[in-house]
């Protein structure tokens, strides 16, 4: 990344609370999280408006939410080998912690928000850039803009499936909730998807859904 950071900043940023609180830590990485995620979704957002102009709103926030979201973020952290660099807690350890995307996504956020200290916004922009630009170009791919849940329900009314329904379930703690969805049609369980909300997680759900059913139609 071309950064150098001052020690204590990049540990704490890779200072996972399991960590923390088995270690006697009063310090973790999730005020650096708070301010990465912001400093992101400023930065993907600015992207998106100079990059698309054509776009208007109601197809650039679901755009923005294929790149800014738990899954893609923790695949993103996991081209940078993040999960090794983490430190965690011996009960996250043994529970494969290193490869969750709640935690992996979690750690991308905190590193952006030490990068901006270490750096400020500008060659933070130029990272960010660098690091969501793969990402990006497939959520423009698989349609700019374009809401899962509404292209599922399109799909299954046109296969005379009936409307899509989602069984949602959430674990973690109140501060730090992740969400799973089930795309149902039918009774039928089509596809999950995961979140950090409810909606985010039923828009994956609906997503995978759609792609399944997509490539059993052509098939």
């Amino acid at each position: 990344m071309g950064v150098e950071f001052h020690p204590q900043l990049l540990e704490l940023a890779l200072t996972h609370r399991s960590f923390a609180y088995e270690s006697g830590l009063s310090e973790t990485n999730e005020r650096l999280e708070f301010l990465g995620d912001s400093v992101l979704g400023l930065i993907v957002t600015e992207e998106l408006y100079r990059r698309y102009p054509d776009l208007d709103e109601s197809r650039l926030s679901p755009l923005r939410s294929g790149v800014v979201n738990m899954r893609a973020l923790a695949d993103i952290a996991r081209t940078l080998n993040l999960g090794e660099f983490i430190r965690l807690g011996k009960g996250e350890e043994v529970t494969g912690g290193r490869d969750k995307n709640s935690l992996l996504a979690d750690a991308l956020e905190a590193l952006i928000g030490a990068i901006y200290l270490e750096t400020g916004i500008e060659k933070t922009t130029a990272i960010v850039r660098t690091l969501i630009n793969e990402t990006l170009e497939s959520a423009m791919a698989r349609g700019a803009g374009l809401d899962g849940k509404t292209a599922l329900q399109e799909l299954a009314a046109i296969r005379g499936m009936g409307a899509p329904e989602y069984v949602v379930t959430e674990s973690g703690p109140d501060h730090d909730k992740s969400f799973s969805a089930v795309a149902m049609l039918a009774g039928a369980a089509i596809a999950q998807g995961e979140g950090k909300s409810k909606r985010e997680a039923e828009q994956f759900a609906a997503r995978n859904a759609f792609d399944i059913l997509s490539v059993t139609a052509e098939s």
